[in-house]
């Protein structure tokens, strides 16, 4: 019995002295914390010298108006506690067209009312002969577009030998074009997508070419246009204008295109279906 008592104490004994030491496990966690604080504070309060000076500079020269319009004002009323506003208001000026571009944009309107004058000068003769239908102008991209169906017109079915009524219609066509003495004047010819049977010429390509070559002959030849501003090429049925697939669309497709051609613009029609 006595010596199971003094096991009991002892063991108390023991138990007392670690809880009065468990205090130093909290304080040196707390010790620990603060340091590492310390060193947080410490490492954020270190300012790197060169740049605290560049932006002192930087600030300086943006409130001393090189920089901001009314940076001094903000300057001094900074010093003296009063708020002032600071509005920058850049300074907008209007584009003023350069000589070139004024040169170029009168240039253009030029042009294009040369263009409208030669279109009326057609479209009168054509209103006047009754061949509205068979001839027509257009001022698109490229420039202005006289188109002439062939059939009646021009040639006969198969064949590139311009017909006697084409004579005067080309005559006039080719002074109305003279208007214009400088822009280029490209003929093109183009046919349907029927193959050629029992002609001279292989392949719509050939037919379509002689055409063109045959009209740019009357214009070198029988109008006096000069022969520096003509060229030609024949499209066969790559470009239509209508379907194929009615007699009344391939009729409209059997063409020949007269384009003045605006200056730098492409000699190949714009996309199929437009002169």
């Amino acid at each position: 019995m006595p010596s199971s008592r003094g096991g009991r104490r002892r063991r108390r004994r023991s138990t007392d002295h670690e809880n009065e030491e468990r205090w130093l496990l909290t304080y040196s966690d707390m010790i620990t914390l603060l340091m590492a604080l310390f060193m947080v504070l410490f490492s954020i309060s270190s300012v790197n010298t060169s740049k605290y000076k560049s932006l002192q500079e930087s600030l300086k020269d943006a409130f001393s108006g090189k920089i901001l319009p009314g940076g001094k004002q903000i300057q001094q009323s900074g010093a003296s506690g009063k708020s002032v506003v600071a509005r920058a208001t850049p300074s907008i000026r209007p584009q003023v067209p350069t000589i070139q571009q004024k040169a170029q944009a009168a240039e253009a309107a030029r042009v294009q009312a040369e263009f409208k004058k030669i279109k009326q000068e057609i479209d009168s003769y054509a209103k006047r002969h009754g061949i509205s239908m068979q001839l027509q102008t257009t001022i698109t991209k490229r420039g202005l577009v006289v188109r002439l169906l062939t059939d009646k017109v021009l040639f006969d079915p198969g064949r590139a030998d311009l017909k006697a009524p084409a004579a005067p219609l080309l005559t006039n066509v080719s002074r109305a074009l003279n208007i214009d003495k400088s822009h280029p004047i490209m003929v093109e010819g183009h046919t349907d997508n029927v193959p050629i049977s029992g002609s001279q010429f292989p392949s719509n390509w050939e037919l379509s070419t002689a055409r063109a070559l045959a009209v740019v002959h009357y214009f070198m030849i029988r109008a006096g246009v000069d022969k520096y501003r003509l060229g030609a090429a024949g499209y066969a049925y790559l470009y239509p204008v209508a379907s194929n697939l009615t007699a009344e669309g391939r009729s409209k497709n059997r063409r020949v295109e007269i384009v003045l051609l605006r200056q730098n613009q492409s000699i190949t029609p714009d996309s199929p279906g437009n002169g």
